[in-house]
């Protein structure tokens, strides 16, 4: 196919996501791909800001990555996981038992960050139909909260900034708290947890779980929060005697400095949903993990098994890409590359706080952040960036960055500068 032959056919028919039908623009084709940077049907080429939306940790075309795919295709490329098991599948499960805080020891594999999320509330539901408390049945999120586009993640999500309003009428009624107000670097007083502490007490008999993504609320607003708020809901939910869900889907893996960003508070969900950066972004996968207590709860049920099953559940493929995508970041200095991150994007988007419209500038690990007063033109920005030699993908008022972690100081100095740029100019 041609450029414009492909061109064609994405307008006429491709529904790209978060986007209309009407008057698309035309999208950026990528022929080819290589460590950090995406090769254009043009020739150009960009560093990649975004990790193909956080995902893509240890860079593109990565060789060990290719053959562990290779190889397993050569065996099994996917078979039912229903009656059947293979390796691939038992060593991921094995070490993601191993990796996470050690309650977490049942391991659920699904084919993505918002079934991980749909799994996770089915199973907190049925684990207290099962142990003889079917009212419990609701959630309690944080406003300003993302889960994903399913129909039970949406709900969770904040009603207002979550962008699924159109459906409030038709998704489940769900509780809301108010957003963090201690900042990563503060410690968390008192009221900022009235909110929460009034919602747990009037309405804990009716909640199955409180789920909320750790340290950083992602797509609802790129928020850092106090590691401090996070281990006094874990105490709530103890006292409440409601479940904690964590939702690593974006922070998982290392983004934020820690292996799961659970680990800044020194706590323990009692289901943990993995996904994104799982297989370092070469196949759709996630996980949700949970305490043999929810486990064996459900099992001892009324319908005696988990009541879930996705046909692509452990598929062989994914399971060894996302072995050896775990063995690479383990074998790395990742806390090293984290760090060096986090200095070049402190360094590299400082100058953005003098800018015209800037409101914050915020860094954690791999995570740059400008909040911007306005919501940005994605008409106008995206070209721009793309003339800068750069991939960022802004959303609202929020221009972030989240490179892969294999990225070169020299690559990332760019990168950082050319999105000052493509600011800078939209002030003038």
């Amino acid at each position: 196919m041609t450029p414009d032959h492909i061109a064609e056919i994405d307008r006429r028919h491709i529904w790209h996501p978060y986007s209309s039908a009407l008057n698309t623009p035309d999208h950026y084709q990528v022929v080819s791909a290589h460590g950090v940077r995406l090769t254009l049907s043009d020739g150009r080429t960009l560093i990649d800001g975004m990790s193909s939306w956080w995902s893509v940790i240890h860079g593109y075309n990565h060789p060990r990555l290719n053959a562990a795919l290779i190889h397993q295709a050569d065996d099994v490329a996917h078979v039912m996981f229903g009656g059947l098991t293979h390796q691939p599948a038992a060593a991921l499960c094995e070490k993601l038992v191993n990796l996470t805080p050690a309650p977490l020891q049942r391991v659920f594999l699904a084919d993505s960050g918002s079934v991980s999320v749909e799994v996770a509330m089915k199973m907190a539901i049925q684990y207290w139909q099962s142990v003889g408390k079917p009212d419990k049945k609701r959630f309690l999120a944080l406003r300003n909260g993302y889960h994903g586009d399913t129909f039970g993640a949406m709900s969770v999500c904040d009603p207002v900034t979550g962008m699924h309003h159109l459906f409030n009428g038709v998704l489940m009624d769900q509780l809301f708290a108010e957003s963090p107000q201690c900042r990563f670097d503060e410690a968390c007083r008192p009221e900022h947890l009235s909110d929460i502490r009034s919602l747990l007490n009037s309405h804990h008999g009716e909640l199955a779980a409180v789920i909320l993504e750790p340290i950083v609320q992602g797509t609802g607003g790129m928020r850092f929060y106090s590691p401090d708020y996070l281990k006094q809901v874990r105490k709530l939910c103890d006292d409440h005697g409601v479940l904690l869900i964590a939702d690593e889907i974006a922070t998982g893996f290392g983004r934020t400095g820690k292996l799961f960003a659970c680990e800044w508070a020194g706590i323990s969900p009692d289901i943990m949903c993995l996904g994104k950066t799982l297989t370092a972004g070469y196949m759709t996968l996630a996980a949700t993990l949970c305490t043999d207590e929810i486990a064996e709860g459900i099992s001892r049920g009324e319908a005696g098994v988990f009541m879930h099953g996705p046909t692509f559940m452990g598929n062989p493929l994914a399971c060894a890409v996302a072995n050896t995508n775990i063995d690479l970041l383990l074998e790395s200095d990742w806390q090293g590359d984290i760090e060096r991150i986090e200095t070049g994007l402190r360094q590299g988007l400082e100058e953005a706080r003098s800018l015209p419209g800037t409101v914050d500038v915020r860094v954690l690990g791999a995570i740059g952040v400008i909040e911007r007063q306005e919501p940005v033109d994605m008409q106008t920005i995206t070209p721009a960036f793309v003339e800068n030699g750069v991939w960022v993908r802004p959303f609202g008022r929020l221009v972030y960055l989240m490179p892969p972690y294999v990225i070169n100081d020299q690559d990332l100095q760019q990168l950082c500068a050319g999105t000052l740029n493509v600011l800078k100019n939209l002030a003038s």
